[in-house]
């Protein structure tokens, strides 16, 4: 009672009694207005992806844009396959590749092959390279160098976070560029939503356990593993989760030490953003201009 004998000094005791009265009266409506209107901070409680400024800031544009999403209509089972298929030659090295159009983007349907500073091969064999792409720490993927374009210029050094200007060509050929966090939700969104997207987007062979997909849209996922670090030194580098699952890089920072990318696993039907490590070698899939 102390804090209202302070704030009502010089008031009779009847006029305090009543204020007090107006007041609580005033909390309790409030307190009921809160609770009939919910708290939407928990509308992202079934995701798998971290909190962050950046993630929520996303998420409010995905929702703004799911209404303008094209759906896509599954074009491939088993007996028959109707997507609408294109082809890509990277001029800088003569490569050619397989593209499909799903809803209103045009996706790489393989990996990026394009051999740059900070690229390998699974195992460091080619075979993997001619089976799977190369696989790219971030900075390579964001052409952190500009040897193509300036709009991820030092991305992916010295763990110092960074601004690009979207969009981020990366290590993309001409005309193409690496997908941002915001155009992997819309690929979600076009196949029928996260739940079933993992499903619909694996390929149809290769994965552990017979976790195959259906590969309903030909994105034609494959499960290419990845290249970890544990340390700073050669020594500490291995390859792992070939046939079990795949990482995407996607132009969107998380923080100084990961970014944003969506993975895929043989035994989920889901698919989602998750966060990886930028020293980390995950594969590269472009989406057209």
């Amino acid at each position: 009672m102390k804090k209202y004998n302070v704030l009502f000094c010089g008031q009779s005791s009847s006029r305090r009694r009543g204020s007090i009265q107006f007041l609580s009266i005033l909390v309790l409506l409030s307190a009921l207005f809160l609770a009939a209107c919910g708290d939407d901070r928990g509308s992202n409680a079934d995701s798998n992806e971290p909190v962050s400024s950046s993630s929520v800031k996303s998420s409010s544009s995905s929702a703004e844009s799911s209404s303008s999403v094209t759906v896509a209509t599954s074009c491939k089972t088993e007996k028959k396959d109707n997507c609408e298929y294109g082809s890509l030659t990277d001029d800088r090295d003569g490569q050619t590749y397989k593209t499909v159009k799903i809803g209103e983007q045009i996706w790489m349907a393989e990996n990026l092959n394009y051999k740059e500073r900070n690229s390998y091969c699974y195992n460091d064999s080619a075979e993997y390279c001619a089976k799977y792409g190369r696989l790219y720490t971030w900075a390579a993927a964001m052409d952190s160098a500009a040897e193509w374009s300036n709009n991820g210029r030092a991305c992916g050094f010295n763990m110092m976070t960074c601004s690009p200007k979207y969009p981020v060509r990366g290590i993309c050929p001409e005309g193409w560029h690496l997908p941002s966090d915001l155009e992997f939700k819309t690929l979600f969104e076009a196949v029928g939503g996260k739940p079933t997207a993992g499903m619909d987007l694996k390929y149809t062979k290769g994965w552990h356990n017979e976790g195959y997909g259906t590969d309903a849209f030909g994105f034609s996922a494959f499960p290419a593993g990845d290249r970890e670090t544990s340390g700073r030194r050669d020594a500490d580098v291995f390859f792992n989760n070939e046939g079990n699952d795949t990482y995407f890089w996607s132009s969107t920072e998380f923080s100084a030490t990961c970014a944003w990318g969506m993975y895929l696993n043989y035994n989920k039907d889901n698919t989602y953003l998750d966060c990886g490590r930028k020293s980390y070698g995950f594969s590269v899939r472009c989406i057209k201009n």
